[in-house]
């Protein structure tokens, strides 16, 4: 379960056997997001408010490519 990115106390990370589309899996405390790169649609999500939700897809946006580089660094091994 590599962690690609820590931010304002966010986990972004992937699970070793993910499938497409390609997405990222986020969590802090007890709260979860799994969030499409390509699209930012919240696909699943628990224990945290839509304010947290809208500061999680912007700092996907924002890392958008460092985030599809390591996915596909990891998955294309």
């Amino acid at each position: 379960m590599p962690t690609v990115l820590r931010v304002e106390g966010f986990r972004f990370f992937f699970f070793s056997d993910e499938h497409l589309p390609e997405h990222i899996h986020i969590e802090k405390g007890d709260g979860y997001a799994r969030i499409e790169l390509a699209t930012l649609k919240v696909t699943d999500s628990y224990n945290l408010n839509s304010k947290e939700l809208k500061k999680l897809i912007k700092i996907v946006d924002k890392n958008y490519t460092e985030l599809q580089r390591s996915w596909n660094e990891y998955f294309t091994k």
